[in-house]
């Protein structure tokens, strides 16, 4: 058996990346004097652009609550979405969205927070890390509103793209926490009796392969050496029927959001919509397996929350 002291761990303590030691997008403190010159901020065009969009899903929401109530937690996600992408040099505007823009069925709404999504990617690159973390776990919620909302074209793929080459070594850790969900998908796989399941955990395994070859080239080609998987792993809990395996499924993924948006924030900015596309399948994946969404995806504490501000549709 493997010494103990060489095993790895999939519990949280071990499964951190490099972007660990940012903070978890909390609202920064103005310790700017009175009367003195406030230094401009480089993210508000950003942090502005996603407010609007987010302004414009609002509402969607609020043309559609009247008839549809059951939307009120998806809507009160997103407005938590607003709080914490809102500029703090700048006095949150009363937001107005003329009522012919609103969307008008539930499938109108989904593809609304479809296209939502993807479009926060857009900034990734200009953003500061820590607003790109951001970003992209409110991105990655919006496409799970989007598949609650019954979107039929929010999947995750099955592979994970080549990256171009480029000295990443962020990717070390992304790379390790890969081995970790090769291992246990492996325990996961052996433990399912559905059919479905099984061949669900197969088409993940595959996936979770693909994304780890792709690290190992990325680093591989920037000169660094792929850090190898270790000979076991431990694992959160016992695995010893189909319930426990499913719960294990849900825990590699959800382990495996927190990383890709550590990644987002630490990974080099042409590399950010690969680690921001990673956390989205993760997070996909672990509402397959049954783990509850959260309003920001892969980050360890949820944003200080301002007030709302109130939407006249």
């Amino acid at each position: 058996m493997q010494p103990r002291s060489r095993r790895t761990f999939l519990t949280l303590g071990l499964l951190v990346t490099a972007g660990t030691a940012l903070t978890a997008c909390t609202e920064p403190h103005d310790d700017t004097p009175a009367g003195a010159a406030r230094r401009p901020d480089p993210d508000e065009p950003i942090r502005l652009r996603a407010v609007a969009a987010t302004d414009t899903l609002l509402a969607g929401y609020d043309a559609l609550l009247p008839q549809a109530p059951q939307l009120q937690p998806l809507r009160a996600e997103v407005a938590q979405h607003r709080a914490a992408l809102q500029p703090t040099t700048t006095a949150p505007p009363t937001v107005t969205a003329p009522p012919s823009t609103a969307p008008t069925t539930l499938t109108a709404l989904a593809a609304l927070e479809h296209q939502t999504a993807q479009s926060r990617l857009a900034d990734l690159g200009a953003a500061s890390p820590q607003l790109a973390r951001l970003l992209a776990s409110v991105s990655t919620a919006g496409v799970l509103h989007a598949v609650a909302l019954g979107d039929p074209g929010t999947t995750a793929p099955a592979a994970a793209p080549s990256p171009s080459p480029d000295p990443a070594t962020a990717f070390q850790d992304a790379l390790s926490a890969e081995h970790a969900a090769v291992y246990g998908y492996g325990v996961v796989g052996a433990r399912l009796t559905d059919d479905q399941q099984r061949t669900d955990a197969r088409t993940t395994l595959a996936a979770h392969q693909s994304r780890r070859d792709a690290w190992q080239r990325l680093l591989t080609t920037s000169g660094a050496t792929p850090t190898a998987a270790a000979a076991g792993y431990q694992l959160p809990f016992p695995v010893t029927d189909a319930p426990a395996a499913t719960r294990l499924a849900a825990h590699l993924e959800t382990r495996l959001t927190t990383v890709y948006a550590d990644l987002v924030a630490a990974a080099p900015a042409p590399h950010r919509p690969l680690a921001a596309d990673a956390l989205r399948d993760s997070a996909l994946r672990a509402r397959h397996w049954g783990a509850t969404p959260t309003p920001f995806p892969g980050l360890p504490s949820t944003p200080t929350p301002t007030p709302t501000p109130s939407i006249t549709p």
